[in-house]
């Protein structure tokens, strides 16, 4: 749903915005930054809500995610997000199979993709409970649609999807390898930083993303929470 909406979105934004590429990545903006927050809510008590590869590779790395389960669900978020092109496609009476002709290449793509990966996943590591993190998500994602150069991707298996629509989400998958590499990139570097900012929270059991971690017996606030 995810993918479907970053791409059917930019779809109908593309034909009605008249031309106007600020108002079609505006509507686009709004779409994602909606259903985002929307998803984090919804799945975030089921399975972690967690829909981002280098999310999963994070958490596995510091420990709150067994590396098989992790493997799965790289697996599934990319089989998810192409279907989502998919389905954007049948949505619009597209055709179903396309390859991207939408350039995104060189240096600043590859900063900003890496500054956008490196932000959610300091949101990730940095936010203190369960509640916070769907609209700090989805936040962070609205803001970095505009600042950065990329329009911010900040997710391998999105960067996937987006290859296979030859529409207003697009990117050539040429240069997707190239994203998906300065994506995990910042996502590495977050972990570092993060790990200096937040070293005061305390880690938690191993578990896959925002369901809420069992309090100590003298303190009700929940403990820190990952994505």
């Amino acid at each position: 749903m995810l993918a479907a909406t970053v791409i059917g979105s930019g779809i109908m934004a593309q034909r009605l915005a008249a031309g106007n590429v600020a108002i079609a990545l505006l509507a686009n903006t709004g779409a994602t930054v909606a259903v985002l927050y929307m998803l984090i809510a919804l799945f975030g008590p089921i399975s972690g809500a967690h829909f981002n590869p280098a999310v999963s590779g994070i958490e596995a790395l510091r420990g709150r995610l067994l590396w098989r389960d992790a493997g799965a669900y790289a697996a599934i978020q990319i089989l998810g997000c192409c279907a989502g092109a998919i389905l954007a496609h049948l949505m619009f009476e597209l055709p179903v199979w396309q390859l991207s002709t939408h350039v995104r290449s060189g240096p600043a793509q590859w900063l900003a993709e890496a500054v956008a990966a490196f932000g959610l996943l300091l949101v990730v590591i940095g936010h203190r409970r369960a509640e916070e993190a769907p609209w700090m998500v989805a936040c962070w994602i609205g803001a970095a649609y505009w600042f950065t150069a990329s329009t911010s991707f900040a997710n391998p298996a999105i960067t996937i999807a987006r290859s296979l629509t030859d529409t207003f989400a697009g990117i050539r998958p040429i240069d997707a390898p190239a994203f998906i590499a300065a994506q995990l990139i910042g996502a590495i570097t977050a972990l570092g930083v993060g790990r200096l900012l937040f070293s005061a929270l305390k880690p938690t059991t191993i578990s896959s993303g925002f369901e809420t971690a069992t309090p100590p017996t003298d303190d009700k606030r929940p403990e820190a929470l990952n994505v």
